[in-house]
């Protein structure tokens, strides 16, 4: 299993002949393998990775962790089954190829608190027939038979944050060199989002 950790640095468009290919630019790695999970001691098999090293002093009990390996601001586990990969590995984008199917997991841009029009796609009320200042809002919220918000109810709230996963997305060019990783397609988030990138 192909994986790497990633930030999303912009849109942008290439070429490929006479096709227009709009892509989203990722800084895919390096990657440096912190620990290896096992079933014997830990029930289940994975690779913790390192990304994003880090000039800020690691707290004690972080410093033991990474013993040699230096400081990152992010640490993610893997599930991966019978890897051979150890401590100290360092992964690149060099093991992804241009047409790879690829899943992508992120949290998406945050909104804030939005009414339900913005929110939920509501159409609001009319603008005549006695309404007044109430365009956007939600109408009725439940029946008589329950006093009380039944659970789910679509009303306003937060918007955004959300952890979004995006497959079968396609690799559409690698600057191995500068560790950049072209998708095809968007990607959830902002610029500078944190972005796990799995084959």
């Amino acid at each position: 299993m192909k994986f790497i950790l990633g930030k999303k640095v912009k849109m942008t468009q290439i070429w490929s002949g006479d096709r227009q290919i709009p892509v989203t630019v990722l800084q895919a790695g390096p990657v440096t393998v912190t620990q290896i999970r096992g079933t014997e001691k830990d029930g289940y098999e994975a690779v913790q990775v390192g990304f994003d090293k880090s000039d800020k002093k690691a707290n004690k009990p972080l410093a033991g962790h990474l013993k040699d390996l230096g400081n990152f601001k992010t640490l993610k586990e893997f599930r991966v089954e019978g890897s051979d990969l150890k401590v100290g590995d360092v992964i690149d984008v060099a093991q992804f190829a241009e047409g790879d199917v690829i899943k992508i997991s992120g949290l998406s841009k945050g909104r804030g608190f939005q009414g339900v029009v913005k929110r939920h796609g509501f159409g609001g009320g009319p603008k005549t027939h006695g309404q007044k200042n109430r365009h956007r809002a939600p109408g009725s919220i439940g029946s008589t038979a329950t006093q009380r918000v039944v659970p789910g109810r679509k009303m306003a709230g937060h918007m955004g944050q959300e952890r979004f996963s995006i497959k079968n997305l396609k690799v559409a060019a690698i600057d191995k060199e500068n560790n950049l990783l072209m998708v095809h397609g968007p990607v959830p988030g902002m610029r500078g989002t944190l972005i796990e990138v799995r084959g």
